[in-house]
Order: C-alpha cells, then structure tokens, then sequence
C-alpha cells in the first residue's frame, strides 16, 4: 500500500461555514473501489476549511477475485484502525455496457465499505459525474482534469496517481456537499 504524506506547508481550503450547521472537525476518508486497485483519501474539515491528511492506493494483486476482496477489505480496515473516519465518502456503482465489470466493481465497494463498519462512519454515495462537477465544474472532466484540480485545491506538489486523485475528489465533494446538507437539514428542521 503506497501512500503520500502531507507535506510541511499543506493548503487548506476556505469553506463557508453557518455557526451551529456543522460540526466543527470531522475526518472524510473518500474510497474509490476497484477490483485491483482501490483509491483512499483522508481530509479533515475543521472550522470551515478542509485539510489534506493522505492518499494512496489499495494493490489487490491475488490471484482470484476472493483473494483481492479480501486484500481491499484488509488495507480499508487498516486504514480504518489508524485515521478513524467520522464520514466515508465512495462512488456509486454504475452500470456500463459490461456488466461482469459492474459486478466485481460492486464487491469491491462492498468489500471496502464493510471494512469500515468498525468505527461505525456515516456512509454517504456520490456520482461519478456529480464528482467531477463539485471538484472540476463539469461532469463530463477527464481524469487529468481531476488530478489537476484536486492537486491545486490542496496544494500537493508530488506526484498523485489517478485512484488516489479520484478517491481525493470524492472525499473533497463530500466536504463540500457537508455544508448544503447542514443548510437543508436546519430548514427542514426549521419549517417543522
């Protein structure tokens, strides 16, 4: 399991925040699940601002699906025990013209999100294009457009592979869907 560090001058993001809408420090780890290669993300948002902690990938490299379930589930665990998440933000499966592919994507996300049923997070599902839209501005962004945006909003200057980029946007799209989730939540609460 490779993982990159937070660098010595790491770049918070600004988020406005309402007093009393949201808590004021919570842990995300974003999941991005596939059948060889899992990407995870940890941040901290903290008084309205978001902090990249780390990043890196989960290398399912068994010889049957059974063994790389089983590598994800052990490596999500892990990461689980050592950053204890308040919230887990994943993509949601989507059905595409094959789905075998499909098929093992959805045990791979389930393989990863039962690893974290120890600490008990809250689980919240995000789009693939609803992702790009939060970090990049359109839903149909390339890859590169992603790892480029998630590298500029939290000023990581080394090199970042592609599942540790997608798993970065989700858990960055979750911070910021957290502030319109407080909002709906305290009108609804406050219409009734």
């Amino acid at each position: 399991m490779r993982r990159l560090r937070r660098p010595q001058s790491v770049a918070e993001l600004a988020l406005p925040q309402r007093a009393g809408a949201l808590p004021a420090h919570v842990r995300i780890l974003g999941l991005d699940p596939g059948s060889q290669r899992t990407g995870y993300a940890v941040v901290e948002t903290q008084a309205g601002r978001i902090a990249y902690i780390v990043s890196g990938a989960i290398r399912a490299r068994g010889e049957s699906l059974a063994e790389r379930l089983q590598e994800i589930f052990v490596g999500v665990e892990s990461l689980t025990s050592e950053f204890r998440p308040d919230e887990v933000a994943i993509e949601r499966v989507f059905m595409n013209k094959n789905a075998d592919s499909a098929l093992k994507l959805g045990q791979a996300r389930g393989a990863a999100l039962s690893a974290t049923f120890a600490v008990r997070p809250r689980v919240f599902e995000y789009a693939p294009r609803e992702v790009k839209l939060a970090v990049v501005g359109t839903g149909g962004a390339q890859k590169e457009q992603v790892q480029l945006m998630v590298k500029r909003l939290l000023n990581i200057a080394g090199p970042l592979t592609e599942d540790a980029a997608d798993a970065l946007a989700i858990a960055l799209c979750h911070a910021h869907s957290r502030r319109l989730h407080g909002l709906v939540a305290a009108a609804v609460g406050a219409v009734r």
